[in-house]
């Protein structure tokens, strides 16, 4: 293993977290950096020694003047030897070398493990969220908040050590320096450092505020450009480019008003800095050169104490550009913050366990839930579905389907009652362990931006390429994926679908998904207008391939096209939340009642929506 790879291992760049994300400043930080702190610390210190070099680049070039001045140009080599060998042991060797294991601390060991190490955790915290979440906001605003935090705190980290820990400690050496030539020297710069902290505590806050601000409006700049570009076919459809146009030119608006008020602080808070920073070299070497006036500093001192004076002058420009730099960090960071640290809506119980390999017995005990609401959703329902049974779940928009599916897979917890899975409640085991045993095909098929081969294997990602052409055979899928070829050249089950399937039709993104179900082979499997954007042959022959699949399966059907349920071993109707009729296809056709009103108005084709049914 060569230096590098072993330098940058010192850090595990993607140690899990210790619990959720504070909601306060620095234990944030805390909880960000926990496990990089001991090599934190460690460059923290070969930096703080890099900044004593300064400080003694000083006093050896006080030194040297001094000899040189004490022994001529005849005798200086002669006389001085010992005092040239240092001169150029440090210059050559030491001072490089000091600088370089600094620069390889931060360069190798911090800088590259800390943006995943924070980002690592704020994305596994982000995947923990409930759907509201998501829901509740722009996926590109969620995106960029976790990198713009992840950056923020690692350039922070950075910052601190290339140049708080240097600074200080140059400071620190100057001040222990000044007091052997004079104290009234060491406490001309003590004034001064004293002027120019009050000034950093005046401005820095400020500072803050406007990078928070700032932040903010640039991350709702990319969630609105990525909201639209995600629906850019929407956008061309009805011809609102120059509506989306106003949308985007309004947040950036913001975004730049925002960025001139960080502008103005941050100008007058470096022409404040400069002009303190002006003021030292005048105190440091006027005082000097008075005392060499009275005989209490030689030539030598009134040249170290300008050295120091024009190098700390120049390093507090530098310093105030970094704490500007740092507390807009840390502004970024607030901001990330209150989006990301919020807790989780839909946790795992502190004692839940995994569920255990079940038969798929599936039961809702008196299970109601609202969305928080006084209507929707479901409201009491009572039902059990028996290891093996086929069950079709009929109603209107909004008659509460997909809440019942919802429920099972407790992407929302009710608000009364239970959900159990063989007998387990599904709020006592882990959301992982639960959804791992139930397949889902919805009507809205959900693709990544990747191969075709990753997204079926999505449903097991450790499934041979053998057991992905079958599932994609047995889901018509395979004809059109061979054909397949992506704007790179990819082609078949190596071409990419492009972000969320655009790419694909309808009929082949569902195919692709029902591949995916296929593969995963779970216990439970849920259709949720599984087959509805297929048209009648391609229908056809995946309903004989779902019959083999759902063999020894428990399986939910939703389902506006009757003609695909007819034949499941029980249908329930659903109205308004509730469970209004049950029974099976030959049963409900006989009572005559709103499963009957359903199929004859449908004729094969969909159910009618509320406003058909209120004309009838």
């Amino acid at each position: 293993m060569n230096l590098s790879a072993t330098l940058g291992n010192l850090i595990d760049a993607f140690r899990p977290a210790d619990g959720p994300p504070p909601r306060k400043l620095g234990a944030f930080m805390n909880w960000s950096l926990r496990g990089s702190w001991p090599m934190l610390v460690i460059a923290g210190i070969l930096s703080s020694l890099a900044g004593v070099t300064e400080v003694v680049s000083a006093l050896i070039l006080g030194w040297v003047i001094d000899a040189a001045l004490a022994s001529g140009p005849d005798r200086f080599f002669v006389d001085h030897g010992l005092l040239i060998a240092a001169f150029l042991i440090f210059y050559m060797l030491l001072r490089p070398l000091a600088f370089g294991i600094s620069s390889a601390s931060n360069s190798i060991i911090v800088g590259p493990n800390v943006l995943p190490l924070v980002l690592s955790r704020l994305h596994r915290w982000t995947l923990g969220q409930a759907v509201t979440f998501f829901d509740n906001d722009f996926a590109g605003r969620i995106a960029t908040k976790q990198m713009q935090a992840a950056r923020a705190v690692t350039d922070v980290a950075t910052e601190v050590i290339n140049t708080v820990c240097f600074a200080l400690a140059s400071v620190i050496g100057s001040v222990v320096f000044l007091l052997v030539i004079d104290a009234r020297i060491a406490m001309a710069l003590a004034v001064w450092l004293v002027v120019y902290v009050l000034l950093i505590r005046f401005f820095m806050p400020r500072v803050r505020v406007n990078s928070a601000a700032r932040a903010s409006a640039r991350a709702m700049v990319s969630g609105q450009v990525v909201d639209t570009i995600t629906n850019i076919k929407t956008v061309k459809l009805f011809a609102h480019a120059a509506f989306e146009d106003r949308v985007a030119l309004k947040s950036m608006e913001v975004f730049r008003e925002k960025s001139l008020e960080f502008g103005v602080i941050s100008t007058w808070f470096r022409f404040s800095l400069m002009t303190v920073a002006g003021i030292l070299p005048v105190l440091l070497i006027g005082g000097a050169v008075l005392l060499w006036m009275q005989g209490a500093a030689t030539a030598g001192d009134i040249a170290a104490s300008g050295a120091i004076a024009m190098r700390i002058a120049q390093m507090s420009g530098w310093v105030s550009f970094t704490l500007m730099s740092i507390y807009t960090s840390v502004g970024e960071v607030e901001d990330g913050m209150k989006t990301l640290a919020v807790p989780h809506a839909l946790a795992d119980a502190p004692d839940a366990h995994d569920l255990p390999p079940i038969r798929g017995e599936v039961r809702y005990d008196h299970a109601s839930f609202a969305y928080g609401r006084q209507r929707g959703g479901v409201e009491q329902i009572d039902l059990t579905i028996r290891p093996g049974e086929k069950l079709g779940i009929v109603g209107a928009s909004g008659a509460g389907k997909s809440s019942l599916v919802s429920l099972l897979l407790r992407l929302y917890d009710t608000e009364e009652g239970a959900v159990l899975i063989d007998g387990h409640d599904v709020r006592t085991v882990t959301q992982e362990s639960l959804r791992r045993q139930i397949g889902m095909v919805t009507q809205e098929t959900a693709m990544f931006n990747r191969s075709a081969r990753d997204n079926i294997a999505y449903g097991n990602p450790g499934a041979s390429d053998e057991a992905i052409i079958a599932a994609a055979r047995a889901a018509e899928a395979h004809d059109f994926i061979v054909n397949m070829v992506d704007h790179n050249g990819r082609k078949g089950y190596d071409a990419f679908l492009g972000e969320r399937g655009v790419k694909l039709s309808g009929g082949q993104r569902q195919r692709i998904a029902l591949a995916r179900a296929f593969l995963k082979d779970a216990p439970i499997l849920v259709l949720d207008e599984a087959t509805s954007a297929l048209d009648s042959e391609v229908e056809a022959n995946i309903q004989e391939a779902l019959g083999r699949v759902m063999q020894g399966k428990t399986v939910l059907a939703i389902a506006h096209r009757l003609s695909t349920i007819s034949a499941m071993d029980r249908i329930i109707v659903m109205d308004n939340g509730r469970i209004v009729e049950e029974g099976t296809h030959d049963a409900l056709l006989a009572k005559g009642g709103l499963y009957a009103r359903y199929w004859n108005r449908q004729s094969g084709g969909f159910i009618g929506t509320d406003e058909q049914e209120a004309a009838e």
